[in-house]
C-alpha cells in the first residue's frame, strides 16, 4: 500500500499507481518510463516506496549518468555485465538518476553536458533492445522540455510519461531572469521564456557566474548577475521553492554579499541599497539581527538620498527596519517607523494595496507584542480582509493574517475564536510552501501552543516537537526560533511535573537567548522567568 504521509496531492498519488502499475506489467521487456520530478528529495522518497512495493517479485536496480559520458546505454550496460540476475533476463527495474545535474549551459564547453546527453538518448533505439527491463528515467521539467525537443526518436520510445508535482524545483523561472536577459545575449538563452517557470538549472547560473569571475570580468553585468542570483535564492526560500534551506540561505548571502562588495567598488549606490535590503532581510531570517540592522539603516538612508522621503521604496525600508526592531524587542524604535511606512504607503498606493495591507498587520503584531489587543484586533481584521480580496484565499499572507489573529485570540484567552484560524493557517502554509519550511514550523508550534494553554497535554506535545525538529533542520540551533520552540516544550514538561525533561530545555533556550539576543529582550526574559520558576519548585521538593 501506498504511503499515504509520503503523497498527499491526488495528482501524485495518480502518477505514482500509474508507474508502479506500468512497471508491473512490463518488467521483462523493454518498458521505457519517464518520471518527471524537480525535487530530488521527494523523488528519492518515491523510488524508494515503489521499489519496497515491488520487491521480491520484480528486483530493483538503480544507476547514475555519469557527468563525464551521460550515456543512458553506458549507464545499463555497466550495470547489467556486473549483475548475473540481469543477464539472465529475469524481470527487474532499473531506475535511472543523474539528470537532473546536467547543465543546460555550454559553459565555455562546445556542447552543453545536457546536449551530449540527448545526443546519445537519440541514439539508443537499436542498443536497448538489448535490455528487456522496465526502465524508469527521472528528469526535471527543464530537461524533459528539452528531450522531447533534442531527442524525438527516444521520445517516440516512451510507455509512460509521469509527472510528480512539487514546489521545490532546481531551476529558475523565465520571469526571474529578465532582468539580466542581456547578459546572454550573446549566449544560448539569448531568446528567453518569461512564461516557463523551469527555464534555466540554477546551477547553471552559478556556473556562468563562475566563468566571468575566472575571466576576470568586474563589471556592471557582473554586479547585477551576483544581486540577481542572491535575490533568486532569497525568493526561493520565501517561496518554499529550496531544496536545501540552510545552503540556499547561505549561498543567497554570499552572492548579496559580492553584489554589495562590487557596487561600492563601482559606485552604484542606487542598486547597492537594493542589495543592502536584501541582504539584511536573510541576516533577519538566520537571526543575526546584529547583522542585520546596519545594513537596514544604510540602506534606508540611500533610498532617501537618491529617491526622496516619498516613495514606496522607502516605506518599504522603513517597514524592514521597524520589523527588525520589533524581533530585538526594541518596541519604542519600531512602532514610529511602521506608522510613518504605513502612511507613507497610504498616500503613495492607497487603501487597496498589499503594502498597505502588510504596514496594518506588521503595526497590529507590534501591538501585540506590547498587549495593546484592543489596538490590535481592528488591524489585523482589516489587514486579513484586504489580503482576501487583493490575493485571494489561496495566498502565504492570508495565512499570515490568520495565524497573527489566531495568535491575538489565544493571548486573549479565546480559545475558541483562536483554534479554527490557526488550523486554516496550518493547511495554507503546508499547501502553499510544503511541509519543509520555517512558517509551517511557526504554525505547528503556535497550535501546539493553544493546546498547551487549555491542558491539551497529549495534543500539543507531538506539535511541539515537530516544530523543533524542522526549526532544527532549517534553522540551526542557534536561531532565536529555536530557542522559543526549546522554551515551550519545556514549558509543557514544567506543566505536567516533568522537571527533569524540562530543566536542559530551559538551559538550552536561555543560553541561546542570552547570546544571539541579549539578556534584556523579552524572551530571555520570560525564558529566565520561567527557568527561575522551576528551579524554585525543585529547591521546595528536597
Amino acid at each position: 500500500m501506498m504511503n499515504e504521509e509520503l503523497l498527499t496531492d491526488d495528482d501524485n498519488r495518480d502518477a505514482y499507481d500509474y508507474l508502479t502499475i506500468s512497471i508491473e506489467t512490463k518488467a521483462n521487456r523493454l518498458n521505457l518510463l519517464i518520471a518527471v520530478c524537480d525535487d530530488a528529495s521527494f523523488r528519492d522518497e518515491i523510488i524508494a516506496e515503489y521499489e519496497a512495493e515491488l520487491q521480491p517479485q520484480i528486483r530493483c536496480y538503480r544507476v547514475t549518468l555519469a557527468r563525464d559520458e551521460p550515456s543512458l546505454t553506458a549507464a545499463i550496460s555497466q550495470l547489467v555485465k556486473s549483475e548475473e540476475y540481469l543477464r539472465e533476463n529475469n524481470p527487474a527495474v532499473i531506475t535511472v538518476t543523474g539528470a537532473e545535474q546536467l547543465h543546460f549551459l555550454k559553459l565555455g564547453k562546445e556542447r552543453s553536458e545536457q546536449e551530449v546527453f540527448f545526443g546519445y538518448l537519440q541514439w539508443t533505439r537499436e542498443a536497448l533492445r538489448a535490455f528487456p527491463f522496465a526502465i524508469v528515467l527521472w528528469v526535471t521539467n527543464q530537461i524533459l522540455v528539452e528531450l522531447i525537443k533534442k531527442a524525438p526518436d527516444f521520445w517516440s520510445w516512451r510507455n509512460g510519461v509521469f509527472r510528480f508535482v512539487s514546489r521545490k524545483k532546481n531551476t529558475v523561472a523565465g520571469k526571474d531572469l529578465e532582468a539580466i536577459r542581456f547578459a546572454f545575449r550573446e549566449h544560448e538563452i539569448s531568446g528567453l521564456d518569461d512564461e516557463n517557470d523551469y527555464l534555466l538549472p540554477i546551477e547553471d547560473l552559478q556556473g556562468f557566474i563562475q566563468d566571468l569571475e575566472q575571466r576576470g570580468v568586474k563589471d556592471t553585468t557582473l554586479a547585477t548577475l551576483y544581486f540577481s542570483l542572491g535575490d533568486i535564492y532569497r525568493k526561493r526560500l520565501n517561496q518554499g521553492e529550496f531544496q536545501d534551506y540552510k545552503k540556499e540561505q547561505e549561498l543567497g548571502i554570499e552572492y548579496l554579499s559580492k553584489a554589495v562588495e562590487l557596487q561600492k567598488e563601482l559606485g552604484l549606490e542606487k542598486d547597492l541599497a537594493t542589495s543592502l535590503n536584501n541582504l539584511a532581510a536573510l541576516y533577519d531570517s538566520q537571526g543575526k539581527y546584529n547583522q542585520a540592522e546596519p545594513l537596514f539603516i544604510q540602506a534606508l538612508d540611500l533610498l532617501r538620498r537618491f529617491l526622496g522621503d516619498e516613495h514606496p521604496d522607502v516605506a518599504i525600508s522603513l517597514n524592514n527596519l521597524a520589523e527588525l526592531y520589533r524581533s530585538q524587542g526594541k518596541y519604542s524604535q519600531a512602532e514610529p517607523l511602521l506608522i510613518q511606512a504605513k502612511d507613507l504607503r497610504r498616500r503613495l498606493l492607497g487603501e487597496e494595496h498589499p503594502d498597505f495591507a502588510t504596514s496594518l498587520n506588521n503595526l497590529a503584531e507590534l501591538y501585540r507584542s506590547q498587549g495593546k489587543y484592543s489596538q490590535a484586533e481592528p488591524l489585523y481584521i482589516q489587514a486579513l480582509n484586504l489580503r482576501r480580496r487583493l490575493l485571494g484565499e489561496e495566498h502565504p499572507d492570508v495565512a499570515t493574517s490568520l495565524n497573527n489573529l489566531a495568535a491575538l485570540y489565544d493571548s486573549q484567552g479565546k480559545y475558541s475564536q483562536a483554534e479554527p484560524l490557526y488550523i486554516q493557517a496550518l493547511d495554507l502554509w503546508r499547501r502553499l510552501l510544503g511541509e519543509e519550511h520555517p512558517d509551517v514550523a511557526t504554525s505547528l508550534n503556535n497550535l501546539a501552543g493553544l493546546y498547551d494553554s487549555q491542558g491539551k497535554y497529549s495534543q500539543a506535545e507531538p506539535l511541539y516537537i515537530q516544530a523543533l525538529e524542522l526549526r532544527r533542520r532549517l534553522l540551526g540551533e542557534e536561531h532565536p526560533d529555536f530557542a522559543t520552540s526549546l522554551n515551550n516544550l519545556a514549558g509543557l514538561y514544567d506543566s505536567q511535573g516533568k522537571y527533569s525533561q524540562a530543566e536542559p530545555l530551559y538551559i538550552q533556550a536561555l543560553d541561546i537567548c542570552e547570546r544571539q539576543l541579549g539578556e534584556n529582550h523579552p524572551n530571555t526574559i520570560t525564558v529566565s522567568e520561567n527557568f527561575a520558576s522551576l528551579r524554585d519548585r525543585l529547591a521546595s521538593e528536597k
